[in-house]
């Protein structure tokens, strides 16, 4: 009887439970490899058990989120706008790219127990808007905004010009981000821009671009007649003439930007008409659209 109840103590003790066997799996889990998407190669090696505390993922999860985040520019690559040409054709840009850190977590997680590769996974962001949206898009006028300037001053007249041809037709689908710079590109000679006067540290001096801010505060005042959400503006340091007090969006290549995200739930087109004097920016979209934004609008408005 004895011999029975020791046998039986001995099982006990050396049989792992099912919890039990999943921890001692867990201390001798094999590593996870991490590849670089698009080379395929080995760029990061982790053991999961280096990052538990009595079993607990939470830290593994907490390092692999600031892992992925560090390493997140090496991938991010903003969108590009799309556009309309003269023929009412799309112009391609290119979709926005970055890590998607949810199912990166994710795989490591399942991985954790057992080992193995994960590849790095993207998250590919198209520009929010229908092919079929495109002929439709300049059907109604949402908001417009005009502001003016001495034509006889031809650098400043010209960099206007060509910064406004930079924006015009361009698509912002909804959701989509709209970053000055990256749709004009840099202001330089061989682009065609002039030296101008332009506002540094409260003083006018003359350099390259000067003027390209009033086509950005131009853009500013018609979409800001809209629900879109402002994401960076920056005043001049001084008053700027050509807008009221405080309504400026001042930008510099490299530098200081001006960026909305479209929050107005439909998809618009930039339009742009430079004359000599003045310019207006007007944003337009779909009588369809047109119509379930006012519409929503008016939900909002009421008490």
């Amino acid at each position: 009887m004895r011999k029975i109840v020791l046998t039986f103590l001995i099982l006990i003790v050396i049989t792992p439970s099912d919890g039990m066997s999943a921890n001692f799996d867990l201390l001798h889990s094999d590593k996870i490899d991490i590849l670089d998407p698009y080379s395929k190669e080995v760029i990061f090696t982790i053991n999961p058990y280096d990052y538990w505390i009595e079993y607990d993922l939470t830290i593994l999860k907490r390092e692999m989120e600031r892992w992925a985040e560090e390493i997140q520019p090496n991938y991010r690559k903003e969108m590009i706008l799309d556009r309309i040409d003269s023929n009412g054709e799309i112009i391609k840009g290119s979709p926005k790219i970055e890590i998607n850190t949810p199912l990166f977590i994710e795989k490591i997680l399942q991985l954790s127990f057992t080992g193995g590769k994960i590849e790095i996974p993207l998250k590919v962001t198209e520009s929010n808007y229908r092919k079929s949206d495109v002929p439709h898009l300049k059907e109604v006028v949402l908001a417009s905004y005009t502001t003016f300037f001495n034509p006889n001053q031809e650098g400043r007249s010209k960099n206007i010009e060509l910064s406004a041809a930079a924006i015009h037709n361009v698509i912002v689908g909804s959701g989509d981000k709209f970053s000055f710079n990256s749709v004009v590109g840099p202001r330089e000679i061989a682009e065609g821009y002039q030296m101008a006067p332009e506002i540094v540290n409260g003083k006018k001096v003359m350099g390259i671009g000067g003027g390209v801010c009033q086509t950005s505060s131009t853009l500013f005042n018609a979409v800001d007649k809209l629900p879109v959400e402002i994401l960076e503006r920056h005043h001049h340091s001084m008053d700027v003439g050509y807008v009221p007090k405080g309504r400026d969006a001042t930008v510099s290549f490299g530098g200081l930007d001006f960026q909305f995200r479209n929050a107005t739930g439909v998809p618009f087109v930039i339009q742009t008409y430079y004359r000599p004097g003045s310019i207006t920016v007007e944003i337009r979209t779909s009588k369809e659209y047109a119509d379930l934004l006012k519409n929503e609008l008016a939900e909002i408005e009421q008490p």
